[in-house]
Parts: structure tokens; sequence; C-alpha cells
């Protein structure tokens, strides 16, 4: 593989080795548990260095030593450790949070889903408590538990609120009241069909994850993805991200009572849908990234005239949405995420971005045809919602922009496809930067040539993570606002 360098590293060194990466200014991206055969478990660590285009990862065997938790040290990994021992059965001592995250509403099972057939150690899925509330005092405290049915066209999650007349005192979101067990439906599956359950993870990121996991494949096989292929991958995830930004864009104004707005911002991504209609046969883009390049061509015609309509459109609607008053004052100064904190914690994305947290993949780990044609990466400090609004236009532009350089830039000649079949016992890491953030997709395979693990990091998963830090001593009046405009998915998250 190419994309990630991995290290062997004794569990000893772990906590040492962290902070080392963090003091290098690395960033941890995720953590995973994988079985190289039944009773033998092995720790993932992914991470990011300043500078460096390669992913660096570090290699932990799961012997008779306690795995020591690194959530004090490095606390974006405290929900990945919880997901690794309720589904794959690895115990970390000394966890902050030593409950379930994902089954949180199920009983315990003698065994992680993950846990493969034939294991003889003892596992840690079994033990975990179910995760409690913590005891407030005080008559007027009030508990409102809302949800897994809400209002709209929502997905289903409970959010239980403890709340001093307006004020939030504390909040707690059940999110995988419907986890589909997508990383288990990869298991067993040729390597290229995967492709069709990656861009089912997220119907609305489509195409993000389809090309992570296409590259984490490609990776694997150590294949060169045709320069054509790379071009309309591009394109495809421009539009992908053309259409997201105008839907959060209504919707947030759908949450400070802009009805207009709400209305005019998600015609226009409806219009956004029906370029990708006609550009691919596909509103959603699918059915197009295939491991080692493209299935087929997008109609470049189709895309450059829609664009041209639409675009004037987009700025017309963002003017009016910057100078709407009533808009504008509900967002400013409204659930404040500090730089530190959007560190520490993981957000990723335009979240990280409007906290001044300046990273892209498309420009630190290039892939596709982003390695030629750069994307314009919006920032903002302030790290409040409106500061995530900005964040999202700036972006919306720059798409547009992108995509509009790639067209006079023009398609390279060449095929669409290259062969690319990963040997048996290989692996590979593939990422790709969402209208969300980073979705980072890894891939090992058994001694047949098909899929023995693939590992999901979405970036919901990650911004969930963060976002209770910014409900917290809030208040009930603001919420819907917050969360709206951090742009979540309950899919990316309950995977």
């Amino acid at each position: 593989m190419k994309n990630c360098e991995y290290q062997k590293v004794e569990v000893a060194d772990l906590k040492a080795r962290t902070e080392r990466l963090l003091a290098d200014g690395g960033r941890m991206q995720g953590l995973y548990a994988w079985y190289p055969s039944a009773s033998h478990p092995q720790l993932r660590y992914v991470a990011t260095l300043p500078g460096q285009a390669r992913f660096v990862g570090w290699s932990v065997d799961v012997g008779s030593a306690t795995i020591p938790s690194l959530a004090a040290v490095c606390p974006l990994l405290g929900w990945h450790e919880r997901e690794i021992m309720e589904m794959s059965g690895v115990a970390f001592s000394g966890h902050p949070e030593p409950e379930r995250l994902v089954t949180a509403f199920l009983p315990p099972g003698e065994r992680g889903p993950l846990e493969p057939e034939g294991a003889t150690r003892e596992s840690a899925a079994a033990g975990l408590p179910a995760p409690s509330l913590p005891a407030v005092s005080g008559k007027h405290v009030q508990l409102l538990p809302f949800g897994p049915v809400r209002a709209d066209v929502l997905e289903s999650a409970q959010f239980i609120f403890l709340y001093l007349g307006e004020g939030i005192l504390h909040y707690h979101p059940n999110l995988f009241l419907k986890h589909r067990g997508m990383e288990k439906q990869f298991e067993g599956m040729e390597p290229a069909l995967g492709a069709l359950v990656a861009e089912r993870v997220v119907g609305i990121d489509t195409v993000a994850h389809s090309l992570a996991y296409a590259q984490a494949v490609e990776d694997a096989a150590d294949c060169e993805v045709p320069g054509r292929a790379a071009w309309f991958r591009l394109v495809a995830a421009e539009l992908e991200r053309i259409y997201n930004h105008l839907h959060y864009l209504g919707h947030l104004c759908h949450t400070t009572t802009l009805k207009v707005g709400e209305a005019q911002g998600k015609l226009l991504e409806e219009r956004a849908k029906q370029i990708n209609a006609r550009a691919s046969g596909s509103r959603f883009l699918r059915s197009l990234i295939w491991p080692g390049g493209v299935r087929r061509e997008l109609d470049v015609y189709a895309i450059a005239e829609g664009l041209a309509a639409l675009k004037p459109q987009v700025e017309q609607y963002i003017a009016l949405i910057e100078r709407t008053t009533s808009h504008l004052d509900r967002l400013i100064s409204t659930a404040p995420l500090s730089q530190q904190l959007a560190f520490d914690q993981g957000a990723t994305g335009p979240i990280e971005r409007a906290s001044g947290i300046d990273r892209d993949l498309r420009r630190d780990h290039a892939y596709a045809a982003y390695r030629t044609l750069q994307p314009t990466v919006a920032l903002a400090q302030e790290g409040d919602a409106f500061a995530r609004m900005r964040v999202r236009i700036a972006e919306l532009r720059a798409s547009i922009e992108l995509i509009e350089k790639a067209i006079a830039h023009g398609v390279p000649n060449g095929p669409l496809l290259a062969s690319c079949a990963p040997a048996a016992q290989t692996e590979g890491l593939g990422w790709a930067e969402s209208s969300r953030g980073t979705v980072l997709y890894a891939v090992h395979l058994d001694g047949e040539a098909r899929l023995a693990r693939v590992k999901i990091k979405s970036p919901s998963f990650s911004n969930w993570r963060v976002f209770p830090s910014t409900v917290h001593d809030s208040n009930m009046m603001d919420y819907a606002i917050n969360e709206a405009s951090f742009g979540l998915t309950i899919s990316g998250c309950a995977r």
C-alpha cells in the first residue's frame, strides 16, 4: 500500500507515541480493530502529519497486555475506543466513559458483532453498561426526551435534555437506534462490488463514500487510475458538494423561520440535482465511481449549461441571505466552537474550518484530479453558527468555480477504467473530502482476495462527537439552529 505507512508499535509505547505525534503538529484521524486470525485482534491507529501527503499509522497487536485508553490524551479517540469495545470486543483500560455507544438500547451480547466466529479470547462487549445521565438536583430542572420520532422528514434519533427555564444544563444524543451494521455487510464480498455498498452508506454523500472506498481498493491493488477517470471523479465530487451546500443553506433558513430562504435554497438544491441527473442519469450520482476509475462519462455539456444557469441564481440567493438581518441575528455568536475544542474532539470539514483549522484533504492529501486542479479552501475564525454558514457559502462558490476551471482545462484523453484486482492478504487506505468533512475507508482482504474487514470513518461520526460541547450551557431556542449549522446526518454516524 502507498497511501499509509504503518509502523509496529508496542502497547507500552502508545501514550508516549501519541503525545509525540500531537507535539509534532500531527492529528489522529481514527482507530479500528480487525482480526488477522480468530483470536488475535489488531488495532490500527491512523493519523496525519503536517506537510505529509501520506497518512501514517500504527499497528498494535492485542496480546495479553491491557490496552490503555488514549481518550485523556487525544479526546477524539474516545468514541472510537467505545465502538471497538462493544463491536470488536477489545477492552481499553482507564476509559473516562466506559459505556456502550452503538448498542445502548439493546441487551448486551456475549460477543461484539465484528468479532469472528471461533474467537476464544475473552470479549469486552458483554461487560459494558448502558450510558447513564448525570445526577441533577433542583425542583425546577426538567427532563425532556425528544425523539426518536421527530417532526418533518428527519432521521431517527433521540435527544435527552436536562434544562432549567430555557438554559440547557446537559444534553445527551442517542444516535444509533437504526444502526445498520454497514461495515459487517462488506465481509466476504468481492472488492469491486463493495463500491455498490459504499455509495449507500450515506445516500447524500454517494460520491465521497464510493470514492474513498475505491481509492482504498486501488491502494491495496497498487492500481493507477487513468487521468480521464480522475477528472470525472473531481467533477462528480464537486457536483455533490454543490447540492449538499444548497440544502444546508435552505435547512438553516428553516430553523431561523426564514421560510422564503428555505424554499429558495431547496429549489436551487433541486435544480443542482437535475444537473446531476442530466449529466449522469442519477440525481445522487450513483453507479459512477468504481475501483480503477469510473463506469461511464459525465455529460460535460449538460454540466456546463446547467451551472451557467444556476450560478447567477445562487449568487442572488446568497446576497439575499447575507443581508437578511433577522436570519443573521439568530446565527451570530450562536453555539461557538473554539479551535482547541474542535481539534481535540475531532471536528472535520466546514466545522473545523469555521473554527480556524486550515485543513482540507483535497489540498493537503490530494487525490483524483485535485493534484492538478487545486480547490480554494474557505476559513473562518469565530467558530459560531454564522462562521459555519459563511464557510459553506464560500465552499459552494469554490465548487462552482472549480468545475468551471476543470471544464476550461479540458477532459483528458484516455480510458475510463483500469484493471484493479487486489491480491489476497493485502490492505489499503482511501479518503475523500465530502461536503461534511473527512471520509476514510480501510480495507483488508482475506486469503481468497475477498473483503475480510472494511472500516468506515464518516465525518458525521466525528462532528456528532464534538456537537454536544456546543449545546451545553446554550438555550433551547437556539438548539435547532445549532444542529442545522453543523449539517449533521444520523446515517453517517450510525453506520
